[in-house]
């Protein structure tokens, strides 16, 4: 009797210790004491490692006056991370961090976080880091082989969210994904390479950028101050005042580049699609160009049959024009309206450079943004018209005036 109570004893002792690995011994498991679980961050997982000279002849391609600027060699990650998209549902989204190659000794530095302008394929995507396929991977890197922690959103529509329908020129779509990117890299930083952020934020972006980077910037005074130590911010060629730009389009005869036209008609039929109007091409384009949209543009490549080599003004049917000049198609001027990020007063400093000249993005955004902006008592808000440039050429000095701008605002 004594051999079996035993027996019985040892077998539920040994249940017990096995169990207690699991289950504590029908205990919930402590968390560890100091560990906070991420809320935005998933992972993130390295890309490449590029040397003082392999990041020269990469941004050279570019500019050779940004082969110049290079002080370090680089590393980058993708980073992985939760956001929510334009129907308030929780997705993954993906951007790219960007490291300098510090000595062991050296002081940690400022992040910037840099929202790229349009690109047409997924391949540019940062966080692909593929600078043979365009401008922003090499202004990325070059950050932070400038000495800077370096970030930046694929946004919605790329990268690990490629299979969504990317928020074109949406405030809200693009700002809520670059924000929750820079929350994601805080929590990164918080507990891997630590040593390398020193909590000073910057943000940068030009065309399409420009205007998430405008977004960004009032999405976080508003609803984020506390999170951020933001120094300063600069913005380029951006569509701040989408009202008056719309009116622009409409009603002036406007450049006949097919691919900038596209472009247009890509802002509107986002808006048609995320504002729930879905109403179908014929209701904006006259024939033969409502024929040449699929029902469904997700993506620029889904309107790669789309010809407008004629200003655009000249391809909208009579009735959507007239719905916008009398005011009477309050669906699409109100989805317009909650798109302007011109008439506010930002309290951070704010360096606005824009063309005179250019041909995509017309300057009277970056003019009446400006306008605004002092008119509300703005006091840290500079803007540096670039003289007679055009969207593509106002870039060079946009980039040499950012790096100016970060400098000057520590």
């Amino acid at each position: 009797m004594k051999k079996t109570h035993l027996l019985h004893y040892s077998s539920q002792a040994l249940l017990c210790l096995i169990t207690f690995f699991v289950l504590a011994c029908g205990k919930d498991p402590e968390p560890n004491p100091g560990e906070v679980a991420d809320k935005y961050l998933v992972k993130v997982e390295t890309i490449d490692s590029l040397s003082v000279d392999k990041v020269k002849s990469l941004v050279a391609t570019s500019n050779p006056l940004y082969g110049t600027l290079v002080s370090y060699g680089v590393k980058a990650y993708r980073i992985t991370y939760k956001t929510k998209n334009t129907d308030n549902q929780e997705i993954e989204a993906s951007g790219a961090i960007v490291i300098p190659a510090l000595s062991a000794n050296a002081s940690a530095v400022p992040m910037v976080s840099y929202q790229h302008g349009t690109i047409s394929t997924e391949a540019q995507a940062p966080s692909n880091l593929n600078p043979s396929a365009g401008n922003d991977a090499q202004l990325v890197i070059l950050l932070a082989a400038q000495g800077y922690v370096a970030v930046a959103p694929d946004y919605i529509g790329y990268g690990a969210s490629k299979n969504l329908a990317h928020t074109y020129e949406h405030r809200q779509g693009l700002s809520q994904a670059s924000l929750d990117l820079l929350r994601a890299a805080k929590e990164y930083f918080a507990k891997k390479d630590t040593r390398y952020w020193d909590k000073r934020l910057y943000l940068t972006g030009y065309s399409e950028g420009g205007y998430a980077t405008m977004s960004l910037l009032k999405k976080i005074e508003e609803e984020a101050a506390s999170e951020f130590n933001l120094r300063a911010v600069s913005v380029g060629s951006g569509a701040y005042n989408k009202t008056e730009f719309m009116k622009y389009i409409v009603n002036n005869q406007a450049t006949t580049t097919v691919s900038y036209n596209r472009l247009y008609a890509w802002v509107l039929l986002t808006y048609n699609r995320i504002y729930g109007l879905n109403r179908p091409a014929s209701y904006y384009f006259k024939e033969p160009y409502a024929s040449q949209i699929p029902p469904e543009v997700k993506h620029q490549s889904d309107l790669s049959s789309l010809v407008i080599n004629t200003s655009i003004s000249n391809t909208f049917t009579d009735s959507f024009k007239k719905g916008l000049n009398d005011g009477t198609d309050t669906g699409f001027l109100n989805a317009v309206k909650d798109n302007d990020v011109y008439d506010w007063k930002p309290n951070t400093t704010l360096w606005m450079y824009h063309g005179t000249a250019d041909d995509l993005v017309p300057v009277l955004n970056s003019q009446t943004a400006f306008a605004a902006m002092k008119a509300k008592g703005a006091v840290k808000v500079q803007y540096f018209p670039v003289s007679g440039a055009n969207h593509t050429s106002a870039v060079l000095q946009y980039a040499l005036g950012t790096l100016t701008m970060i400098g000057s605002n520590p």
